[in-house]
């Protein structure tokens, strides 16, 4: 069990943590706004075209945009979902986007 543990351990070093910005998006007219409570920014790692998400993660509604805005690639990863291999056909720069109910998290990742 030892040796199961450091070997996942020793394969996320190799791979990339995707830094997130955390934004507050709410469509409703003027009210108290977002909780002041930080919010805690997901961990998400890339390798190749591999996502690779923190166990027991909520809900995310994953959007990858190009370098023009145009979105390429739209899923849900649901909270069971530990792993999302992108498309082979995306290569180069991309904004990554999770959504969690108000809350938006923007990167930036290249394929």
């Amino acid at each position: 069990m030892i040796v199961v543990a450091f070997l996942l351990s020793t394969s996320l070093f190799a791979m990339k943590v995707i830094p997130f910005l955390s934004h507050y998006v709410d469509d409703q007219p003027a009210g108290n706004g977002p909780a002041r409570t930080p919010i805690e920014v997901p961990l998400v790692y890339i390798e190749d075209n591999t996502l690779t998400f923190e166990v027991n993660h909520p809900d995310y509604v994953l959007t990858i945009k190009d370098e023009d805005g145009d979105v390429v690639y739209t899923t849900t990863v649901f909270t069971t979902d530990t792993e999302v291999i992108l498309p082979s056909t995306l290569s180069g720069d991309y904004e990554i986007n999770l959504l969690m109910g108000n809350w938006l998290f923007t990167g930036w990742i290249n394929l």
